[in-house]
């Protein structure tokens, strides 16, 4: 039984996850590195603002194609293994994309790297909710937005000065593959480090490795408390064993209440138009800053308040909880982009209009930009969360991809720009947060310091369901 006298190993818990959260960095690296190639990118290849759009938004198409591809791989061969293959899979992508000598060898170099994400979108966040013990779940599984930002940022500051080292033409004629090569340095560092991690306890209980799974959990604890947990977690997998479910998701009144969650919450978190300003955001703040070099710095500092944010948040995650800091998020979001909103809308200049985006920023990174990950690590059954968080996850890069494709569109369109002078994404994007405050106060319970094989009673609660029935095991035994 867990109690608050329980020692945890916990620096053998935090390099394991640092190394497993790795798969965050280079989803941020990759998804961001864009920025700053694809001004002189777009002139290389002499792009449309529909190409444009497209050649930053496909990585999505190969991201869906990850989401589906994770829960099979990470099942059959493990999260380990799987983590590896998308370190792997990562460097070929930067290998062909800083290469490509047309923009058709470009896009599916790119949209192979969006595979990469996919897989680490989905299995990072599982493999770190499943090694956690549930009171500190929250802040090690924020590791992942630590590393995702914390690459995100580096990149950032990477392009930045790249682009002031070189001249425009310089920039338009190599720069830009530069700036792309770059990302292969953190692919090595995963690519290593990846063989001194574990595999996942409870998906070693998942293929009936009882014996490498109380291994691992007696180095997370000890052998008492280990054996405690194991039996709980075979516990909770009996049922479905017993009926023959396996790893099979049906549309069930116990399954579709979770995907409704996870996917609402995965949505939301694109609708809030994080990836906008991440991809685009030297493009949005030419609105306000006429000079390229200027709206790319300030991008970085943008980065900045994420990651900042995200470390205050990690101290927040386990004490306040999940459901009432995604609920300050969502108004606060909604406060900080409909000030935006008037900032563009009235012409203020430099500083005085992204305010409001810096503090955007961290309230995100606080809230929706690291919360998102541990929850939908946690609200679903043993034996389909790699299944339901890769649906999640799919649907997240949908909605990505609807909004990403769009916006250099709106953005260049004449008529918005002379109806709200560039701020018209931020007022869409301020009523969707709006939206999901009031989507999360109905649906979400509160999931902190709950063991992870009894979140998906309280989520199914919530829709007025019953849980299904637990072995006697299961309900002895108090998890982690």
């Amino acid at each position: 039984m867990e109690t608050r006298q329980t020692h945890y190993n916990m620096k053998y818990v935090m390099l394991c996850c640092t190394v497993a959260a790795f798969g965050g960095l280079l989803m941020g690296y990759d998804s961001s590195i864009i920025s700053g190639a694809i001004e002189p990118l777009s002139d290389y290849f002499q792009l449309s603002p529909a190409q444009t759009g497209w050649a930053v938004s496909n990585i999505l198409l190969g991201s869906l194609a990850g989401c589906f591809l994770a829960p099979r791989l990470s099942d059959r061969l493990g999260r380990k293994k799987t983590l590896a293959i998308t370190a792997l899979i990562f460097t070929l992508s930067v290998l062909g994309t800083a290469l490509a000598h047309n923009f058709t060898t470009f896009v599916v170099c790119r949209m192979f790297g969006g595979l990469a994400i996919g897989l680490a979108s989905v299995i990072s966040p599982v493999y770190l909710a499943e090694l956690s013990p549930s009171r500190y779940r929250g802040r090690t599984t924020a590791l992942y937005s630590v590393c995702c930002v914390g690459g995100q940022s580096v990149v950032l500051l990477t392009n930045y000065f790249i682009s002031k080292s070189m001249l425009p033409a310089v920039l338009v004629e190599v720069g830009w593959r530069y700036i792309l090569a770059t990302a292969l340095l953190p692919c090595a560092l995963f690519l290593i480090f990846i063989a001194f991690i574990p595999e996942s306890p409870r998906w070693n209980v998942l293929k009936g490795r009882d014996k490498a799974a109380l291994d691992t959990l007696t180095k997370i604890s000890n052998p008492t408390h280990a054996a405690t947990v194991l039996s709980e977690i075979k516990g909770a997998l009996a049922p479905s064993a017993a009926h023959g479910q396996g790893r099979r998701v049906g549309l069930s009144k116990t399954t579709v209440p979770l995907l409704i969650v996870g996917i609402g919450l995965a949505v939301g978190n694109q609708l809030s138009g994080i990836n906008v300003i991440q991809y685009f955001g030297p493009s949005l703040l030419r609105n306000v800053f006429p000079d390229g070099a200027s709206a790319l710095l300030q991008t970085f500092w943008l980065s900045v308040c994420q990651f900042a944010g995200i470390l205050i948040g990690m101290s927040l995650i386990d004490k306040l909880g999940r459901r009432k800091l995604l609920l300050m998020g969502a108004i606060a979001s909604c406060l900080c982009l409909a000030y935006s909103f008037v900032a563009f809308y009235a012409h203020l200049p430099g500083m005085l209009a992204v305010i409001g985006l810096f503090a955007y920023m961290v309230f995100f990174g606080v809230t929706w930009g690291q919360i998102i990950w541990t929850v939908l690590g946690e609200i679903f059954p043993t034996e389909i969360r790699s299944v339901c968080v890769g649906i999640s996850i799919c649907m997240m890069s949908v909605a990505n991809f609807i909004i990403s494709t769009t916006f250099p569109v709106m953005n260049s369109s004449p008529l918005l720009l002379e109806l709200f002078h560039g701020g018209f994404p931020l007022l869409l994007f301020a009523l969707f947060s709006l939206g999901m405050y009031f989507f999360t106060f109905r649906f979400l319970p509160e999931t902190a310091n709950v063991p992870l094989e009894q979140v998906q009673a309280l989520v199914l609660k919530k829709f007025n369901v019953a849980a299904p029935a637990t072995t006697p095991a299961a309900e002895t035994a108090n998890p982690r």
